[in-house]
């Protein structure tokens, strides 16, 4: 089995075999607390506006995400997994769009066997899952801020990824040390920048906070994000 780990948004769209993309801050991370807090899909477009109207057309119940790490105009929430924490979405189906996460599936699905959308609360799930079925490739993008610049969770998170792949245990509590330690962290303690809670940040460390990995697979053309279980 072959592990490669790639990035950004050129690396979405050279992903082969088994595809995880990472967006831990925060695109993943709040896509897996909207799952476990009973959303039956997400489906994850590219623009706001086919997520408004997908909510129109009633193909969805809720917008979700950010431009900017804004919540839009018109968006039921922000792409904030601690603003979800509560909230109840019994069965509802959620359009998704972000800045990094969504648009990397959206590259990466033409070229994937298998596809997840993948952050550190769900990273062993998602190992095991990736794993299923002894693939020939397994390929891992860290997204990055906007598909275009590294940072250091979501490389970090490709990293821990690797190593559970590899059969190696991975130190979940060194790459919390390293995230914390590093730029992206910092925005969330910035008092400027309230649609950055703190909140956020706490939940998107704690690693294998659910035991599922989101599995991504197309419908009616589009990709939509549901739970897979793995043993």
């Amino acid at each position: 089995m072959e592990v490669l780990v790639d990035s950004l948004l050129a690396g979405a769209e050279r992903a082969r075999g088994n595809v995880a993309v990472i967006d831990v801050f925060r695109a993943f991370t709040t896509a897996a607390v909207a799952l476990a807090n009973g959303a039956s899909q997400i489906v994850m477009v590219g623009t706001i506006e086919e997520a408004l109207a997908l909510r129109s057309s009633g193909a969805a119940q809720v917008c979700m995400g950010e431009v900017r790490g804004r919540k839009p105009v018109g968006f039921d929430f922000g792409n904030s997994p601690s603003e979800l924490l509560d909230t109840t979405l019994s069965g509802a189906t959620i359009a998704q769009r972000t800045s990094s996460g969504t648009q990397g599936i959206i590259a990466a699905a033409g070229g994937a066997d298998r596809l997840y959308a993948a952050s550190l609360v769900t990273a062993g799930a998602t190992a095991r899952a990736l794993r299923a079925g002894s693939p020939n490739r397994i390929t891992i993008v860290a997204m990055g801020n906007n598909g275009t610049i590294r940072t250091n969770e979501d490389e970090l998170c490709a990293l821990h990824l690797r190593n559970l792949l590899e059969g190696r245990p991975g130190d979940p509590e060194a790459i919390r040390r390293l995230i914390l330690a590093g730029g992206e962290a910092e925005r969330f303690r910035d008092p400027a920048r309230p649609h950055l809670p703190l909140g956020d940040l706490d939940i998107a460390l704690e690693i294998d906070r659910y035991a599922f990995a989101i599995r991504v697979e197309s419908q009616g053309g589009r990709p939509v994000a549901h739970i897979e279980r793995t043993v």
